[in-house]
């Protein structure tokens, strides 16, 4: 592991800590020391960027303003709140965490690394975030700009997406976090990463720490952090139904509690296999989740989305029902929604974009 010299450290902090006075951003999180917010804060910002996660994070509050009154909220309110905010697993693991801190912690975030590493959806950088910020604690909080930022600093040359040397850049964090102010050396941290130390085109001459770091001395700060490259994203098909009933009201159901995108609604279908035709696929899975047979009439509109492993095209098909009467087999729910109804559902956002080119669609 790279060794730094106490005096090196100091110069970091100190260097840090008076940029962080004087450019700090102003956020909404910032302004309490409540860890209730402070932690939710912190899971709205896990892969989001800060400008999406504002709004939300005034919306979440207002709804459940305290860790109580999220753990007696039912989960389809939960993740209305979080509707578009994307990876609704950290909604889901939120409303868990809250129900184990009412029962197993008395209603109080846990202020130890091992307490608060057991609530759903805390890993390590989110431990060590909470912990430092809101009570003060010496735990590094490392992501993906911090390991940047670590990287150019030392002139570290082992690629960063490697699970060893993820562990060696946790460790040299950790040995950088003060005794005094622990959350507001992460937060500059972070700071940095976000304005300065970017992954392209660095700002190096405005970086409080440029004189010590040895990728911008060296001219390595372009070449640095090392990364493999990426794989490819793959592509996934995704067919589903149009069915409406004779006032006008589409039938709508709600995906399993576990898998992608948990206990969102959409429009009944799902993904076509690379060995069936789109209007196959979409008999089957529509006959898997409501035991009804359909016949798929035209093509509608397509739509596409990216998620974090793999790309997806969305088509919609206006079918008829030959045979059955929809019930819940493969899914939770279902329900026949008209148009206000609809904007009721918690639905994903690839969902949501069929539903507004479909209205577009109607629309004279």
């Amino acid at each position: 592991m790279t060794t730094v010299p106490d005096s090196i450290k100091k110069q970091i902090v100190r260097r840090l800590s008076a940029w962080y006075d004087r450019h700090a951003r102003k956020l909404p999180w910032r302004e309490t020391s409540d860890p209730y917010r402070i932690w939710i804060s912190e899971i709205m910002l896990q892969q989001t960027q800060v400008d999406t996660v504002i709004p939300y994070y005034h919306r979440f509050l207002e709804n459940f303003p305290d860790v109580e009154t999220l753990a007696k909220a039912p989960l389809e309110d939960v993740l209305k709140a979080w509707e578009n905010l994307g990876y609704y697993s950290r909604a889901r693991h939120l409303h868990d965490a809250a129900k184990i801190v009412i029962s197993d912690f008395g209603g109080r975030i846990p202020d130890t690394f091992e307490s608060i590493r057991k609530l759903p959806g805390i890993g390590p950088y989110s431990a060590g975030a909470v912990l430092s910020i809101a009570y003060g604690l010496s735990y590094p909080a490392v992501d993906g700009n911090i390991r940047r930022i670590l990287c150019r600093l030392f002139a570290i040359q082992k690629f960063v997406d490697d699970a060893r040397e993820q562990k060696e850049l946790f460790a040299l964090a950790a040995s950088l976090v003060p005794a005094k102010n622990p959350g507001n050396f992460n937060q500059a941290l972070m700071d940095l990463g976000a304005g300065i130390c970017k992954p392209k085109n660095p700002a190096c001459p405005d970086c409080p720490i440029a004189p010590i770091c040895l990728a911008q001395k060296n001219a390595l700060q372009e070449k640095l952090p090392l990364v493999r490259k990426p794989r490819l994203i793959p592509h996934k098909q995704s067919v589903c139904a149009v069915i409406e009933n004779d006032k006008g009201q589409m039938l709508m159901v709600q995906r399993p509690p576990k898998g992608l995108l948990a206990s969102l609604w959409k429009l009944p279908g799902g993904f076509v296999t690379d060995t069936e035709q789109i209007q196959t696929a979409l008999k089957h899975r529509v006959r898997e989740e409501l035991a009804i047979s359909i016949h798929p009439e035209k093509k509608l509109a397509s739509v596409q989305h990216t998620y974090t492993h793999f790309r997806a095209t969305l088509s919609a098909w206006k079918c008829r029902v030959l045979r059955g009467h929809p019930r819940s087999l493969g899914c939770q729910s279902f329900c026949w929604a008209d148009e206000q109804d609809l904007k009721k559902l918690t639905l994903s956002k690839i969902d949501r974009m069929i539903l507004m080119t479909l209205s577009d669609l109607r629309s004279p």
